[in-house]
């Protein structure tokens, strides 16, 4: 029998559903310092400019801020520094052969803590020209005046 899962999530990039397609996504865990977990389980990170970098067949993530921890103030952490993603071997090759076909990239869509732990998705990403941006925009435009209009009607 299963155990059930506890799921919080700490932060999501929004920008990245508007930015890119998203086409696959991954659940990897994070080697974080001491006064790192401790930040997240605040709900202190950024990943609005986060993105995923390969290195000797590791992938790393880079610029997501994660703020110092207030208790901590003479062992504190760099806040943006790189962190390592802990994935299955074959996930990981299967990453980085993915990044390596033209106009796709890595990018983190949301951070949580699953059952104390604290784990990222990342996704397999194509990234959207600007009428891809304006074609979105307006659909969700034309689907608020509709709602609108039906909620009127009742």
């Amino acid at each position: 029998m299963a155990k059930p899962q506890n799921i919080k999530i700490i932060s999501l990039n929004r920008k990245a559903k508007f930015n890119y397609q998203l086409l696959e996504t991954f659940e990897a865990g994070l080697s974080l310092l001491g006064t790192e977990i401790k930040s997240v389980r605040l709900g202190s990170v950024q990943l609005r400019e986060a993105f995923v970098n390969t290195t000797k067949n590791e992938l790393w993530l880079q610029n997501a801020h994660i703020s110092p921890y207030i208790m901590a103030h003479t062992q504190n952490h760099d806040p943006i520094r790189p962190r390592k993603l802990l994935l299955h071997r074959r996930e990981i090759n299967k990453l980085i052969v993915r990044t390596r076909e033209p106009n796709l990239t890595i990018v983190p869509t949301k951070m949580y803590l699953k059952n104390g732990k604290a784990k990222i998705e990342i996704a397999v990403a194509r990234g959207k020209r600007k009428f891809d941006k304006r074609a979105a925009i307006a659909e969700r435009e034309t689907k608020r005046s509709m709602l609108r209009q039906l909620g009127k009607r009742r």
